[in-house]
């Protein structure tokens, strides 16, 4: 049977989608589908909603450029949701945050609004870091300047950044043979860092990492070894 086989729409032919984030799991926003909404999300790979209030298909993305891939559909044990995992290219929310769902509820009961800021983190949540470091890291690379140290590592070429890995991996590793906690944090972040720089020498984002890790979840390190392509 097919996946709309399978739904319960409601009264409207309408089911509620909400989408998430493939790699950090954060909930990004929801809206609604139809039949023909959900066949073409299936056909192109890209989401597609119905909109209650236009009463018309469009596809997200379609004018802010912000286009949802799917990656992942789960529907619940009802049959009348949908959850799709999705790798999401920009801002999920109208507003320019990451996620619709940036405004929080404190246990006072008081509403805290979430505010555009100049902070280049704001728009990612912190599991999101890796992704905001990134993004940073390749806009140094795209637009150089003299006071940029990520700049002068793309400047000097492969050969400097695998060095400043080597050299980070070691103080690293000394680090945890010292046993001060809060020096393993501060290593292995520096290391974190001159890695996503090699990463962004081969334009891979942090998200063909998380899939590989996705890829080995569940698999003995012997299996996993045996797995990978020859």
């Amino acid at each position: 049977m097919s996946l709309i086989g399978q739904l319960k729409f409601d009264a409207q032919g309408l089911i509620p989608a909400i989408t998430r984030d493939a790699a950090s799991g954060e909930v990004l926003m929801m809206a609604f589908m139809n039949a023909a909404a959900l066949e073409q999300t299936l056909a192109t790979g890209k989401v597609h909603y119905y909109s209650r209030s236009r009463r018309k298909l469009w596809m997200k993305g379609e004018t802010s450029g912000h286009v949802q891939l799917v990656r992942e559909i789960r529907f619940d044990c009802d049959a009348d949701c949908l959850l799709i995992a999705v790798e999401q290219q920009g801002a999920a929310c109208h507003t320019g945050h990451h996620s619709c769902f940036y405004r929080v509820w404190d246990k006072a009961g008081a509403r805290v609004q979430g505010e555009k800021t100049s902070d280049p983190l704001a728009a990612y949540a912190r599991h999101d870091i890796l992704d905001a470091v990134y993004h940073v890291i390749q806009e140094r690379r795209q637009n150089p300047s003299e006071t940029s140290y990520v700049a002068s590592l793309y400047a000097k070429g492969l050969d400097k950044i695998l060095g400043k890995i080597g050299e980070e991996a070691t103080e690293t590793a000394v680090a945890g043979k010292g046993g001060d906690p809060e020096q393993v944090v501060y290593e292995v972040a520096d290391l974190f860092f001159h890695t996503l720089v090699l990463l962004g020498y081969y334009d891979l984002p942090p998200e063909r990492i998380y899939a590989e890790l996705r890829r080995r979840f569940g698999l003995s390190g012997i299996e996993e070894k045996a797995s990978r392509p020859q």
